[in-house]
Order: C-alpha cells, then sequence, then structure tokens
C-alpha cells in the first residue's frame, strides 16, 4: 500500500508560514530544491488544500518560461504540472492541471485511494495535513527545518488530543542549514492519550 507523506519546510521555532502568509525566510537554494525535485518526482500523486493549490497554480505552470528560474525551478514546473492533484474543496467547481477536486477527506475513500498501485502521495498544506492527521491518515513526515526564528506565524503541528508516535528514519542536513527530519508512524497513535505532538 502506498504512503502518504507530509513533506513542509519549518522554522526553528516552529512556523511554517510567517505573518501575511510570508515565505521570504525559506532557504531554498538549488542544492534543496532539486532534492525537493527528486521526492516530488518520485510521487504518484500530490494532495492539496484550496489554498496551497491555488498558490502553486498562480506561479508554477508557467515557471519553465520565467527567464529568472533556476534550472531547478524550471525542472519542477514539469513535474508539477504533470503530477496527478487531488484537491480538497469544498468550495472549487473546478482545478485545472491534472486536478481531481475532493469535497472531504472520507477516510474509505483516502485508504482505496492508498490501495492503489503506483508511488507514495506527497500532502502538502497545514491546514490540510491537520485534517488528514485526525483521521491518523499519515504515513510518514519529512520536515525541513530552516535555520531562521521568525518569531511568529502560523504553527505547522496544531493542538491534538492524540499522541502520534514517530520513528526516526532518516537525518540530512544540506549546505544552506537545512536539516531533513524524516519520521515514519511507529504505530498506530492512541485516542485519549496524553497530549503531545509531532
Amino acid at each position: 500500500m502506498r504512503k502518504i507523506i507530509l513533506m513542509l519546510s519549518v522554522s526553528l521555532d516552529g512556523y511554517f508560514e510567517g505573518p501575511d502568509r510570508r515565505l521570504d525566510w525559506l532557504m531554498v537554494d538549488d542544492e534543496l530544491h532539486t532534492h525537493f525535485n527528486e521526492q516530488a518526482r518520485a510521487m504518484s500523486a500530490f494532495l492539496e488544500g484550496r489554498v496551497t493549490h491555488e498558490l502553486m497554480a498562480s506561479s508554477w505552470p508557467t515557471a519553465d518560461t520565467d527567464p529568472a528560474s533556476t534550472a531547478p525551478m524550471r525542472e519542477f514546473a514539469g513535474i508539477w504540472r504533470e503530477m496527478p492533484k487531488f484537491v480538497f474543496s469544498r468550495t472549487l467547481d473546478h482545478a485545472e492541471w491534472n486536478s481531481t477536486i475532493m469535497r472531504a477527506i472520507n477516510v474509505e475513500e483516502i485508504t482505496a485511494l492508498k490501495a492503489r498501485p503506483g508511488g507514495d502521495m506527497g500532502i502538502g498544506g497545514a491546514d490540510l495535513a491537520a485534517g488528514f492527521m485526525r483521521h491518523d491518515l499519515i504515513d510518514e513526515y519529512r520536515v525541513y527545518v530552516h535555520p531562521v526564528l521568525i518569531g511568529e506565524g502560523r504553527p505547522l503541528f496544531r493542538a491534538s488530543e492524540r499522541r502520534f508516535d514517530l520513528r526516526l528514519a532518516e537525518t540530512r542536513a544540506f549546505g544552506s542549514g537545512v536539516v531533513l527530519l524524516r519520521y515514519e508512524r511507529a504505530r498506530a497513535s492512541s485516542p485519549g492519550s496524553d497530549r503531545g505532538g509531532v
């Protein structure tokens, strides 16, 4: 069964977005972007919330024609355009770029999706990830910690009534100082356990 993998960048103090959704603190150089491309290329689908999808669709479809784009950025534009995408939204009537709209996180539908053949699926966006976490549907966490303290913003992980036990599978340091922490789910989480985070 293919896995659902959360891949998100976070500041050292735990935020995935700064105030006003600012992302200017991210340290994505060619080395890290090339790594992202390798990870994305191995996926069979992207799972995106509406906000994440609209943000990606506003820039990536034509990024490979922008003279300011680096080689890894141009490469990712093609990966993103061609990748099947499942966009979770209650308001969108249509989504382009090889996208299928899903109205809600239906556990039976997601389980059936995971049972299809193919590579793993990447989930992007903290709001959508929080919904998947409530249903214990995330199998692996790839958190990219950037060496910056931004002081305020939106935290990557919300308070939860459940504890998720994880197993460290990999660490990797990049030249920019970004560190990948890759965790796999150690066991099914248990409802009603002590409050905890991942």
